[in-house]
């Protein structure tokens, strides 16, 4: 296991705090920033440890989250595991591939993955809720689209180590016919568990670093208060587009370090 130094403790725990600010303030997309953050502020320039100790964060996090949302019967356990088992499949697929994967080829791909969540995020638009219910509920799809969404992310969480919030939660509406109260806390029970799962197979080939993971959620907590405090009081939408291009900045400068890989095609 490579070493930390001091200076990188106290980075971590600012990441950390970053990440929570932002879950807390726009409700999703933090994760993503969980890894240039760790390789191109903290230094911690090991992509697989990356990749395998942010996940084991992004799951605890996830988890601490779950429990208010249950407290508050916002989670659906029934939906929740009919989302999770099928992409417990895709994590395990996931996360093999990514240890096959070359460091710098993975980060490359990490950038693209940046851009589309990013354009995402800007051209998400407010949807009739109540509509998405009455669909989801009457469509005889609906398992179907638990099942792949689950794996889609599934595969992204283990491949990449993200959270994949952004693509849960529209999948248990559409799938689940939850609101999106239930959405969001349902998710919870997925992201936590991807994010176990993936940091553990990682595990095994000595690819996560546990004090780095502590630190993150540590600085998670207190950021995700902040965020939270502060979302009310700025719009919502604008926040999102902000956030948005700033992910798609830092995945250009990702592509940039690591263009290598283009030379392989």
């Amino acid at each position: 296991m490579y070493p930390i130094t001091d200076l990188q403790i106290i980075l971590s725990i600012i990441s950390g705090i970053l990440v929570g600010f932002s879950l807390g303030l726009i409700g999703g997309g933090g994760s993503i920033l969980a890894i240039p953050l760790l390789i191109y502020f903290v230094g911690y320039d090991h992509p697989h440890i990356v990749i395998g100790t942010t996940a084991l964060a992004v799951g605890i996090n996830a988890y601490l989250n779950l429990i208010p949302h249950t407290l508050k019967k916002h989670v659906d356990y029934k939906i929740g595991l009919e989302f999770t088992i099928p992409g417990i499949a895709g994590v395990l697929a996931g996360s093999e591939l990514g240890l096959l994967t070359p460091g710098n080829d993975l980060l490359f791909f990490f950038s693209f993955l940046m851009i589309g969540i990013a354009i995402y995020m800007l051209r998400r638009k407010c949807i009739d809720l109540s509509e998405i219910q009455r669909k989801a509920t009457s469509s005889s799809r609906a398992l179907a689209i638990l099942i792949f969404t689950g794996l889609v992310v599934g595969f992204a969480s283990g491949y990449f180590g993200i959270g994949g919030g952004f693509l849960i939660v529209p999948g248990l509406l559409f799938g689940g016919g939850l609101n999106i109260i239930q959405a969001v806390g349902t998710s919870l029970l997925a992201v936590g568990t991807f994010g176990v799962i993936t940091a553990a197979r990682y595990a095994l080939n000595m690819d996560v670093n546990i004090v780095i993971s502590a630190l993150f959620v540590l600085g998670g907590v207190f950021g995700g208060w902040f965020g939270a405090r502060l979302a009310g009081r700025v719009p919502k939408r604008k926040l999102t587009q902000i956030f948005a291009i700033i992910v798609i900045v830092v995945a250009l400068y990702i592509m940039y370090q690591n263009y290598t890989v283009i030379l392989y095609f």
